[in-house]
């Protein structure tokens, strides 16, 4: 099996070259130096010579809050480049997966999110990525979009290691406490995506299509940051916990709205691929690899 990784620089790319370098697959990793995903003739070309089974599409524009303004760019890199990926895959008969975002959904429903239901974004981020979601379906039919959401892992910018950053910084911090959702960690979306690509190669009968993956138990920001104060406590990663105060949204402005409720349904998946939701609360035990 070959494999396209593009976006190898970022949280998931980065765990998916490292699981695939323990592996026998041959891939070809590739970030935005190497690979402007939004140049069609260079992705067409790169895709034409590697000739991959499967290409994974990592990367994306997800400074949500700078893409109210950087609106072009980031329908450029969400939109386009995958648009291109995915024409690239359709014409070699290569399969493509290409990773989304729970920012696709208003955030207003009360339950968990099945992959079925409507869409409704609330700001550039989620609209870009949506757009994405249709280019990608539309120019591969042999195509699984993967949703996940609160993505965090020791490789690049997360909350985890805000928190830990803060929390030897800071005696008091406010953190939101009226978004719900599943914390993800990156390890294992990328494993979730390895597993996928290895059942596109082995078998025939595939559905493809929309897939949600994300992190179990569901929490708060609030309680999310709690639990990492804990866990870093225990491992004397920080001599003394700040003291911690809930916020509304109203009361933590932000430029991009966020969904208040994140909650996504992991069961099409598990029921599909065998794959269960991320183990947020196990992937916090290597917590002393968070490099600030």
């Amino acid at each position: 099996m070959k494999i396209l990784v593009t976006g190898c620089n970022g949280q998931v790319g980065h765990c998916i070259v490292q699981q695939l370098s323990d592996s026998t697959v041959e891939f070809l990793a590739v970030d935005r130096d190497h690979l402007d995903i939004t140049d069609q003739g260079t992705v067409f070309n790169i895709v034409r010579k590697f000739q991959p089974h499967i290409i994974i599409n990592a990367a994306a524009y997800t400074a949500v809050d700078k893409a109210e303004e950087e609106v072009e760019l980031s329908y450029r890199i969400n939109r386009d480049g995958p648009k291109y990926l995915a024409q690239a895959a359709n014409e070699i008969g290569a399969a493509i997966l290409h990773i989304s975002t729970d920012y696709v959904f208003s955030g207003e429903f009360d339950g968990e999110y099945k992959e079925t239901d409507v869409t409704s974004p609330q700001g550039i981020y989620g609209e870009s990525k949506l757009a994405g979601e249709i280019a990608v379906s539309e120019a591969c039919e042999r195509n699984i979009i993967l949703r996940t959401a609160w993505v965090f892992g020791e490789h690049g910018n997360n909350f985890v290691k805000t928190m830990l950053r803060l929390g030897k910084e800071r005696d008091k911090l406010g953190i939101v406490s009226d978004q719900y959702g599943g914390p993800t960690y990156a390890g294992d979306i990328a494993a979730a995506l390895i597993k996928i690509a290895e059942s596109i190669y082995d078998r025939q009968s595939i559905q493809y299509g929309i897939y949600h993956f994300s992190g179990l138990p569901h929490i708060t920001w609030f309680d999310f940051a709690k639990t990492i104060f804990d866990v870093a406590l225990d491992k004397q990663l920080l001599s003394k916990k700040p003291q911690l105060s809930p916020l509304s949204t109203e009361q933590y402005p932000t430029p991009a709205k966020r969904p208040a409720n994140s909650r996504l349904s992991t069961e099409k998946i598990k029921q599909e691929f065998g794959i269960s939701a991320s183990d947020w609360q196990k992937a916090l035990i290597n917590l002393e690899n968070y490099k600030l």
